[in-house]
């Protein structure tokens, strides 16, 4: 059974989250023309159906210490070894995702890290863990990123 559809409320309660995920219920009231207690068990709802899958602050990776970032294409050196490299790659802090790609690669990678030698090192690390080859792309400049899915009307 497919979970309910989201109604326009539910809708406009993802946009405004998407926007501030630090908003009170009071002000989330406000906005939708809801009571505080309606809004606080809407947006439980959505956090029980999977629709908010968390709350998390957004850091500046370059005052965290890590300017450098870069995008790592992976593909297994043995076609016929077990598609694993996920797993095998967790342990890694300096992955920020992991894509399943259709192309040449079987993943891309998105790192950051603290320069030029930690990325040597760092790539050392994913071809050592997982058995792959690598084809790294830096990033000079990122003019936006995060942005939030639109949520559909």
């Amino acid at each position: 059974m497919s979970p309910a559809p989201l109604d326009d409320l539910d809708r406009q309660l993802l946009r405004l989250l998407s926007a501030d995920g630090r908003m009170s219920y009071a002000d989330l009231a406000r906005d939708t023309g809801l009571s505080t207690s309606a809004v606080h068990q809407r947006v439980r709802r959505l956090e029980q159906r999977g629709a908010i899958t968390g709350y998390a602050a957004q850091v500046d990776p370059a005052t965290a210490g890590l300017p450098l970032s870069a995008f790592v294409s992976i593909q297994p050196i043995d076609p016929a070894a077990p598609d694993d490299a996920p797993d095998r790659l967790r342990h890694l802090p300096a992955i920020e995702a992991c894509h399943s790609v259709a192309g040449e690669e079987s993943y891309i990678l998105q790192v950051r890290v603290a320069g030029p030698a930690e990325l040597e090192q760092l790539l050392q690390d994913i071809r050592a863990a997982a058995g792959v080859s690598t084809r790294t792309t830096v990033v000079l400049s990122t003019p936006w990123e995060g942005r939030m899915p639109s949520v559909r009307s």
